[in-house]
């Protein structure tokens, strides 16, 4: 072989070399997003644990995988779905929506970590050890809902001091529902108020509950916290204007599209805390030394154009406890 040839291989091979390198580089991680609607309907809340994960780091697409599965409203598609994921091998569930996905999730791993949500006390409905050493594969943020409960039904009395005929709706699947309703049964008590509970579960059913409050001449509702009537939202505050219906609900998302008032915690910051979550983990933090969040601060937002147009007059003294008005 002439030398001239013999260097221009060993120049060749040098080349080569950087390109070799980078292809033997490790994957991205891979975080499975696992959720019981559709990603339409809670495209928002993606974004924020999006944010989260940029706060901690990692960008979609680039420093890390987001696999997701959405059951499109068929809860009974979860469990599927999650096996899916733990066949994928994901490195991280996070896992949305509320206690019936993360059970899901916990149900189909012991081993991969989970960032979920929680609807009630986690330690009260054994999904982790404790809040502050959850001790398991689990962590993630409680909303406590149940307890927002009977706040709720309180502030829905401040604003219509004179109504006693009130209604709270309930997804009768939402694992929950039983501790909603005695929270809102026990403020309804002590307010000497007559509290009926309605329950609905498929999109059909709720133009139905609103007909049955209309003919049984019901003064305001509450609709008690569920995955499901968060992704119906829009749907529930234009049934609440079309049947006049003074409604609570128990996210800021409500009003935001014209419902009357909200009081609840921030959602949009509490999943931005799955993705910093996510993130530690990632980073090599065990959920299981992560202390169980929750939401530093609860919301009361009013929408006083929605008042007007249901004809109420807002007392001053609620107005003046509202974190936010909508004008």
């Amino acid at each position: 072989m002439r030398r001239r040839e013999f260097t221009t291989l060993l120049g060749g091979a040098a080349a080569a070399k950087p390109f070799t390198a980078h292809a033997q580089q490790p994957a991205m991680p891979v975080i499975g997003f696992l959720n019981g609607q559709s990603l339409e309907e809670w495209a928002d809340l993606v974004d924020a644990v999006r944010q989260g994960l940029s706060q901690a780091g990692f960008i979609e697409g680039r420093s890390v995988a987001i696999e997701y599965r959405f059951a499109g409203n068929a809860s009974d598609r979860l469990p599927a779905l999650a096996s899916e994921l733990v066949s994928r091998k994901v490195h991280l569930i996070v896992a949305t929506g509320g206690d019936i996905t993360t059970r899901v999730a916990a149900a189909a791993t012991s081993s991969i970590p989970i960032v979920g949500t929680f609807g009630a006390d986690p330690v009260e409905t054994g999904l982790v050890v404790s809040l502050n050493r959850p001790g398991k594969n689990l962590t993630g943020v409680s909303l406590f809902n149940a307890a927002l409960a009977e706040k709720q039904v309180e502030m829905l009395h401040l604003a219509l001091p004179g109504t006693r005929d009130i209604a709270a709706l309930i997804n009768p699947r939402n694992l929950n529902s039983e501790r909603f309703v005695k929270a809102a049964e026990a403020a309804a008590g002590t307010l000497g108020l007559n509290l009926i509970v309605m329950s609905a579960e498929h999109y059909g059913e709720l133009e139905t509950t609103f007909s049955i409050l209309s003919q049984r001449s019901v003064g305001a509702l509450v609709v008690l916290a569920d995955p499901f009537f968060n992704a119906q939202r829009k749907q529930l505050v234009a049934l609440a204007a079309r049947s006049s219906m003074p409604t609570m609900y128990f996210s800021r998302t409500f009003v935001e599209v014209g419902g009357l008032m909200s009081y609840g915690s921030n959602r949009a910051a509490d999943y931005r805390q799955l993705g910093i979550y996510a993130g530690r983990i990632l980073r090599g933090d065990k959920p299981g030394d992560l202390p169980i969040l929750q939401p530093t601060k609860v919301e009361l937002i009013i929408n006083l154009k929605t008042a007007k147009a249901l004809g109420l007059d807002m007392p001053p003294t609620l107005l003046a406890r509202a974190d936010e008005v909508i004008e």
